[in-house]
């Protein structure tokens, strides 16, 4: 089948564009410059901590699908999404967007008149127009908005959410011009069921930073409700339930160990977001809560964490998935491996793991580690886990998620 649409960028946002495209019969390639990414998706084999499946694969490649880091195959297509990753950048402040200019850079010399080309990487309002047009003006010779459409559709898609999946989630569109935008809507529409049209393109752009800033925001307060109404000897849990049954002007969130996930917050101009900077400082700082209360349960049973056997359960960043991006499981194994802690962890998505380089022993019986270990850990909860007959088993189970019964486990 030749290929209609190009997905550079084969990573969360990436390969979900093109299992949703490949879906409905629109022929598509996957770019990515990693050879080896390449070679194992052609081969059947979604990278570790992908959410997708092998046999999404599987039916992906029938379909036609076809991985590559052959840049030619760039010129044959219609429309093309780029889905680079934006990590925090060495400042920690802003995002990194090395990634979307290497992309725009190699598409540019193989833009044809007519193409579609859609941002959906998360970026600071007026990267499309700013950045990404001139780099693939510069290389193509084209005008973006008079030869190509180009626009900007924020990625929304919630990993391991059955109840939204991708057809599902509104798609939000906004072009450089409207007939950007229209090409650019046309297209959403027949992967989702909803495509929503901003006013622009740095409207939509602007949608991401209110949707992910929202999240962080919300989390932070939960979590300083949750050191508070520990020191208050208030139960936090408790609280919650009762809040939300109030049908208004409440959203339930929970406290945890951490905010992990693709997206940290965004700060599209430096001390003006002042909220969004204290919820970073704030999240940033649960890690090392949950290694004092760690310290402090074991400290009232008469332990020091030092020495003692330490068992880390779930160590991804959202339960039954494999993906460990941003998860806070790993800071706290390198808190605790400081204090003189011997660590051990169970996963059921992850056979591996390592902590400042060093390979972390990983229990083969859940039972019988909790039942050995001094103090255990939920640090994620993972279906599969029996919380009841983990807390029967474990001699002392902190619970950072709130999701033992209660009395069972001490709580976060």
């Amino acid at each position: 089948m030749p290929a209609d649409l190009a997905v550079l960028g084969l990573g969360h946002l990436g390969l979900p564009a093109a299992q949703a495209a490949s879906a409905i019969g629109v022929g598509t390639v996957g770019y990515t410059d990693d050879q080896h990414t390449t070679t194992e998706l052609n081969a059947g084999r979604p990278p570790a901590d992908s959410t997708l499946a092998a046999a999404d694969l599987r039916r992906m490649l029938a379909a036609g699908f076809q991985a590559t880091s052959d840049p030619t195959v760039l010129a044959r297509v219609r429309t093309a999404l780029i889905c680079a990753p934006t990590p925090p950048a060495a400042d920690r402040r802003t995002l990194d967007l090395t990634g979307v200019l290497d992309a725009a850079r190699t598409l540019a010399p193989r833009l044809r008149p007519r193409t579609l080309v859609v941002l959906e990487s998360t970026v600071p309002p007026g990267t499309t127009e700013d950045l990404l047009a001139p780099a693939l003006e510069a290389g193509s010779g084209l005008r973006a908005g008079r030869d190509f459409h180009l626009a900007h559709a924020p990625g929304r898609l919630d990993p391991g959410n059955r109840s939204h999946d991708y057809s599902g989630t509104p798609r939000v569109i906004g072009g450089l011009t409207p007939a950007c935008t229209e090409a650019a809507a046309a297209f959403y529409g027949r992967l989702a069921d909803k495509v929503v049209r901003a006013k622009g393109v740095k409207e939509a752009e602007t949608v991401k930073v209110l949707e992910t800033n929202y999240r962080h925001v919300n989390i932070a307060l939960v979590n300083e409700m949750a050191v508070l109404c520990h020191e208050l000897g208030v139960d936090l849990w408790d609280v919650v339930r009762c809040a939300e049954t109030k049908p208004f002007g409440f959203r339930s969130f929970r406290p945890g160990p951490g905010v992990g996930g693709h997206t940290p917050p965004i700060d599209i101009a430096p001390g003006r977001l002042r909220m969004v900077e204290l919820a970073q400082e704030v999240n940033a700082r649960m890690p090392g809560y949950v290694t004092q209360r760690a310290a402090t349960l074991l400290n009232e049973y008469g332990k020091s964490v030092r020495g003692a056997r330490l068992l880390l359960l779930g160590v991804t960043y959202k339960p039954d998935l494999p993906d460990q991006q941003g998860a806070p499981a790993r800071e706290i194994a390198r808190n605790l491996t400081e204090l003189g802690g011997r660590l051990s962890f169970h996963d059921p998505y992850v056979t591996q793991w390592r902590v400042g380089g060093q390979p972390v022993p990983r229990a083969d019986s859940l039972y019988e580690a909790a039942a050995g270990a001094d103090l255990t850990l939920l640090l994620q909860h993972h279906s599969v886990y029996d919380l009841q007959g983990l807390a029967a088993k474990a001699q002392l189970l902190l619970d950072t998620r709130g999701a033992t019964p209660a009395g069972a486990a001490y709580r976060l």
